[in-house]
């Protein structure tokens, strides 16, 4: 049986080891949370990226791109993975939206144009607004204020059009046409890869933790994971249980996947302190994760360098180096 402690500890292994490449962190941990820019970048650094200004010069080259996929929220992705991931979901988020596209007026009618003026005017990398104007320009009729452009740029990303590039200016990003498939995708495949990559980036996981996480129904979810390695109680890993050592220790950015990770998020957030982390709103704060324990949360100060706030005593030399490394990191 796989202690509490054990369990999050192993599971802090799987999140945060190793280093790399945007490209190849944002693979390894099954896509990054991006509806945050500055939080996605934290997230690859908490999995080991060195400099910040690579997210950016990945993102020019089409190394990674983002797009709408787990549960419906924007991931950061490599290039290559999003045409498989996008026959996975595309559909699936489509139809979760489609009340809401109704109530902005976003009829099919407005859709079909839409898709059908995209490639005359996505030539180059645009902003929501420029992309919005240029398709208004051909007729399309959206309303250019309001949720409809995001709504919109949403739909067309599910029917695989579209995704978010660089940045066209300071914390705006850029749509560029969506990278072409490598061969027709399989759901199905995908949906065995995305388990794969997820049990190797998250485990020990269950059927249950995958189905919260991808937003994909258990039984599809149980069919993915068959034959993955289990480690027992229902619980699927491809590492080895870490050995004892010092704690690792993490400061994290807002809505990280440790945190967005699992069906039951009380192992590692002790419920007394669960609204200082989920603050209403959908909104997830940045956090200090010890061995797999949330024991705060922390925001940048005035002068660049992180101000923790632990829940309980602490002491400060627990996230010293860290919060050093985080200093350094955002410059």
């Amino acid at each position: 049986m796989i202690g509490e402690g054990e369990l999050l500890r192993w599971r802090m292994n799987s999140q945060f080891g190793g280093g790399g490449t945007v490209s190849g962190i944002a693979g390894r941990a099954a896509g990054i949370q991006a509806q945050d820019a500055s939080a996605a970048r934290l997230g690859l650094r908490a999995r080991g990226l060195a400099e910040a200004a690579a997210v950016e010069r990945a993102y020019a080259h089409g190394e990674v791109v983002a797009s709408w996929l787990m549960r419906g929220t924007l991931h950061l992705v490599p290039a290559a993975q999003l045409p498989p991931l996008i026959a996975l979901f595309g559909e699936r988020n489509i139809a979760a939206g489609a009340r809401r596209r109704r109530e902005l007026g976003l009829t099919e009618g407005l859709l079909a144009r839409a898709e059908g003026a995209l490639p005359e005017v996505l030539t180059e990398p645009l902003s929501r607004a420029e992309l919005v104007a240029r398709l208004n320009g051909r007729g399309v009729g959206v309303e250019p204020t309001g949720q409809a452009p995001a709504h919109l740029t949403a739909y067309l990303a599910g029917r695989g059009l579209l995704c978010r590039g660089a940045e066209v200016a300071p914390r705006e990003p850029g749509y560029v046409p969506l990278p072409a498939p490598d061969g027709e995708a399989d759901p199905e495949a995908a949906a065995a890869e995305l388990a794969a990559r997820y049990v190797a980036a998250f485990g020990p996981v269950s059927v249950a933790d995958f189905a919260a996480w991808s937003g994909l129904p258990q039984v599809l979810g149980k069919r993915a994971l068959a034959g993955l390695p289990e480690v027992g109680e229902g619980l699927y890993a491809t590492a080895g249980a870490p050995a004892a050592g010092e704690p690792l220790v993490r400061l994290l950015g807002a809505y990280d996947n440790f945190l967005l990770g699992y069906r039951d998020r009380s192992l590692m957030l002790d419920q007394r302190f669960a609204k200082r982390v989920n603050a209403g709103g959908g909104v997830v704060r940045p956090t200090l994760v010890v061995d797999g324990r949330v024991r705060g949360i922390w925001a940048r100060g005035k002068d660049g360098r992180p101000v923790v706030e632990p829940f309980e005593p602490l002491p400060e030399e627990v996230w010293e180096a860290e919060a050093r490394a985080v200093e350094e990191f955002l410059g």
